[in-house]
Formats: structure tokens, C-alpha cells, sequence
């Protein structure tokens, strides 16, 4: 069996965006984290591969949040977050130390049909964090 190779170029031209070194730089350093990233670190890395300025940044996270590549996350710490808008999953994150952790295994996308089926209410989206502190912390405090 043959694997397709995934393309940053053709997910940016199907999003109908403009195939950019800065944009498929970005796509790429998205593609390479599996936790939510803060404009800072988007900023510093791509900075590291390409002569690009902050303004470019913020211009290519809004081209991608419309168009559905990514999710804006705020965990209540002053600053937004950005992830690929991948399958619906949730956060768990600690308030020790910091960490994020992905949760999809949660329940809530029954939960999501029970309301549409019983407020007749159509949920598009939504969002769902856990806090708390996790296996490392508890061993520190305890």
C-alpha cells in the first residue's frame, strides 16, 4: 500500500491561502507540536528558519484561524494559544507547572448530541478545559 505524503502547500491552497515560505514554515511548525502554542514560541521559531517580523505572524495566525487550519485556545493566562483545528479534543492542564495535555476520550461528544437532541440547540463548537495538577506536581506536594 502506498502512503499519500501530506503537503503543507496543498492544505494552504485547498484553505484557498497563498503558498508562502513563512506559511508553509508555519504549517510545518504546527504539524511538528502536539500541544497548544503560544504566539511567543510561534514567534522565536519561526524567526529562527526565517527573516519574518511579528506583524507577519499575527497576519498568517488570523489567515489560518479563519480559515479553519487552526484553533485559538485562551486558558485564562493572558495569552492565546494556537493549535491545528484537528478532531475535537479537550485540554487537561496543570496549574503547577504548566503543562498541557490532550484529552479527547472525555464523554462530551455525547453529551454534545444529548443537548442538540433534546434543546434542539446545534452546537458548532465549544471548548473544554480541565485544571488541576498533574502526576509530576502531586509527587512534589506530596
Amino acid at each position: 500500500m502506498v502512503q499519500m505524503q501530506h503537503s503543507c502547500e496543498d492544505e494552504l491552497k485547498e484553505a484557498s491561502l497563498k503558498v508562502t515560505p513563512a506559511r508553509v514554515a508555519a504549517m510545518k511548525l504546527f504539524e511538528s507540536h502536539d500541544k497548544p502554542l503560544d504566539v511567543a514560541h510561534i514567534i522565536d521559531d519561526l524567526a529562527k528558519k526565517l527573516d519574518i517580523d511579528k506583524v507577519t505572524v499575527y497576519r498568517i495566525l488570523n489567515a489560518f484561524t479563519e480559515k479553519g487550519l487552526l484553533r485559538k485556545i485562551e486558558f485564562g493566562e493572558g495569552k492565546a494559544r494556537y493549535e491545528l483545528n484537528k478532531e475535537e479534543h479537550h485540554h487537561l492542564i496543570c496549574q503547577s507547572c504548566g503543562a498541557i495535555k490532550d484529552i479527547s476520550d472525555c464523554g462530551v461528544d455525547k453529551l454534545v448530541k444529548e443537548i442538540n437532541k433534546k434543546k434542539k440547540f446545534l452546537i458548532k463548537s465549544h471548548s473544554l478545559e480541565f485544571y488541576g495538577e498533574c502526576v509530576s506536581c502531586q509527587k512534589k506536594t506530596n
